[in-house]
């Protein structure tokens, strides 16, 4: 036997245990890893716990939601316990639009969507964060995305008349358009449903 061979013969079985090891790692990362909640979910998960441990007592909140047969928000009002801070009760008023209707009104925002951050200026133009969850809209189009901002800005000013329009973010940025129709440019000014 040659001496290459003889290396070849050494270093074969080296390289096949580092492959196996590496092997089994990706398919750990991949298939179990990937199955952990994501920095954005835990983020949530831990907002919502602050905010509820400094709610006061549950009151009537006003949320609306697309109606499935027209061209119109629908109100559903909902008891929840509320946040003493204007911004914690933003967030808590966007998460609930996020958990979805219960009245069987369509959803307004995609259930994977995170609220990443919200802000509100002493003129009352809140500055809505969202993950880039919210471009994928439940049914994409002109009026589902129209109806999707409305619904975030109508909930808002319904219950916080400190709310006089709002400017809608993804990922911290400006976006032009929602999924691609509604024009998410300028500030959106509440227009509450009669």
């Amino acid at each position: 036997m040659s001496g290459r061979t003889k290396i070849l013969l050494l270093v074969l079985p080296v390289i096949l245990v580092v492959g196996f090891v590496y092997l089994r790692y990706l398919v750990k990362r991949v298939f179990f890893e990937s199955a952990q909640p994501g920095e954005q979910e835990v983020r949530t998960r831990l907002s919502e716990a602050a905010l509820e441990t400094d709610a006061t007592s549950p009151r009537l909140v006003t949320l609306y939601f697309p109606s499935p047969d027209e061209d119109k928000l629908i109100a559903e009002t909902r008891s929840m316990s509320v946040a003493k801070s204007e911004v914690d009760r933003m967030r808590q008023i966007l998460l609930a639009l996020v958990e979805g209707p219960r009245q069987g009104e369509e959803r307004a925002l995609p259930p994977s969507t995170a609220v990443r951050a919200v802000f509100l200026t002493p003129d009352g133009t809140a500055y809505l964060d969202f993950s880039q969850d919210l471009q994928s809209t439940p049914h994409p189009g002109i009026r589902s995305e129209t109806l999707a901002a409305y619904a975030i800005v109508d909930s808002l000013a319904a219950n916080l008349p400190e709310v006089k329009r709002a400017k809608i973010l993804v990922q911290g940025q400006e976006v032009d358009t929602l999924a691609g129709h509604a024009d998410l440019t300028g500030y959106w000014v509440p227009n509450l449903p009669q």
